[in-house]
């Protein structure tokens, strides 16, 4: 039985070593290799909407969603896009192709405040993840809260809580007996969902059961930034926890978001597992990407 300690709103993870990876899905997920993680305390959800507004109350701090595009830093961008906005998911018309172009919008004024934009209003509960989170935004609020943002080894080996050659965080069944886990897309993505009609679509974090660790949502709900440069070797640290590295443009540079999301679907994308994981342009923020925060155990 894997062995943790509650700690407030974190979980202190002994660590260990692990088989990360897979070679049934995905190329990205391979290879299955062993890793080591060190003991490190992880935070028991993803940050959610009321934790997010009372770091910028205190702080003042304005996202990345929030603030309108240097055209200096995206040559050749149309003039309608340099306007405060994020990336939005909307369900399509039945018969429209089944493809990202279908369902992603780029909506002005879309933030985590108004994550399906100004149109449909402030459709974020207090107790659901904050989305429409750049990199930068997420490692802002790490720093406030006096933490850093997980590396990919220690979200799979958190996700996976003991369960080594599991398929899914919980077994190897998706839904173990008729029970839901996750908040994924279970079925008729992306027309139709079998539980919402529309907006939104994440659910209050701890909604579906927690794993062995007592984490909410590693897997399902929303991707989660970590650390680790997508270019990089499996599981790296990352070179720097900075949103631009060696003047490199932030759209250049991609980090590894793990845990899958409420659009994870079983006919489309099934990455609702802890093998699986996204490469994320830093200066990306969409609707259904949000994070949670680590903090390195003090042996000294």
């Amino acid at each position: 039985m894997p062995t943790v300690k509650s700690l407030n709103s974190m979980v202190q993870i002994y660590g260990g070593t692990f088989t990360i990876g897979c070679t049934d899905f995905y190329p990205e997920e391979a290879p299955v290799q062993q890793a080591r993680v060190k003991p490190f305390l992880l935070d028991i959800t993803p940050v959610t909407n009321a934790q997010f507004a009372a770091f910028v109350e205190e702080t003042g701090y304005v996202t990345l969603a929030e603030t309108v595009p240097d055209p200096a830093d995206y040559p050749g961008i149309l003039p309608e896009m340099i306007v405060a906005g994020s990336i939005v998911f909307a369900a399509p018309p039945k018969g429209m192709p089944v493809g990202p172009e279908s369902w992603w919008t780029y909506v002005p004024g879309a933030n985590w405040r108004l994550p399906y934009g100004p149109e449909l209003g402030a459709i974020a509960p207090s107790d659901h993840p904050v989305v429409h989170i750049a990199y930068e935004d997420a490692l802002a609020y790490a720093t406030w809260a006096g933490k850093r943002l997980p590396t990919e080894l220690e979200a799979e080996f958190a996700a996976r809580s003991g369960l080594d050659a599991a398929t899914y965080a919980w077994g190897d069944e998706l839904s173990p007996n008729g029970k839901k886990m996750a908040n994924i897309w279970y079925a008729g993505f992306p027309f139709h969902h079998p539980e919402r009609t529309g907006p939104p679509y994440t659910v209050p974090v701890t909604q579906y059961p927690a794993n062995v660790y007592g984490l909410y949502d590693m897997i399902g709900n929303v991707w989660e930034w970590t650390s680790s440069d997508a270019n990089g070797p499996v599981g790296n640290n990352g070179c720097c926890q900075t949103a631009t590295i060696d003047h490199t443009p932030a759209a250049e540079i991609q980090k590894v978001l793990k845990g899958g999301s409420h659009l994870c679907a079983p006919n489309y994308c099934q990455r609702y597992r802890p093998a699986a994981k996204w490469f994320q342009p830093v200066d990306t923020s969409t609707s259904h990407v949000g994070f949670r925060c680590a903090r390195s155990v003090n042996h000294g």
